[in-house]
């Protein structure tokens, strides 16, 4: 049998499996159905959330973590690191602001994880 470790809660499920002609036919080890979802996903297109960070002009800090709303195809990611490599956003940043609104058109923005506030000693463009 085939495994996958389930990543849709801290549990982690240890999810054995079995495919027959390119179907599942055997599941075990997931405690709840959202690990049999999982494993339908990882097998279909897997997807993942895509934490990283932005640079941010005239701000506190000069990066500011984000990550993906939901999880995005991981044949996405090589490309959406390249594009946010080259966004620079204007302080001040707020957690939950939209940095980059639908991603590859999945219906997934890229939002903010932390606060980056305006640096006072700083004369940024607004």
């Amino acid at each position: 049998m085939d495994r996958v470790v389930c990543v849709q809660c801290p549990v982690g499920c240890k999810i054995r499996f079995e495919l027959v002609d390119g179907k599942i036919a055997k599941v075990e080890g997931n405690r709840c159905p959202r690990g049999l979802s999982y494993l339908e996903d990882e097998l279909r297109e897997p997807k993942r959330v895509v934490p990283t960070s932005v640079k941010v002009v005239g701000g506190k800090y000069e990066l500011v973590s984000v990550k993906t709303s939901a999880p995005i195809p991981k044949k996405y990611i090589p490309q959406l690191m390249k594009k946010l490599k080259e966004i620079k956003i204007n302080a001040p940043v707020r957690v939950g602001d939209v940095i980059l609104n639908n991603v590859f058109d999945t219906g997934v923005d890229v939002v903010a994880t932390r606060t980056v506030l305006k640096d006072s000693n700083c004369n940024a463009p607004k």
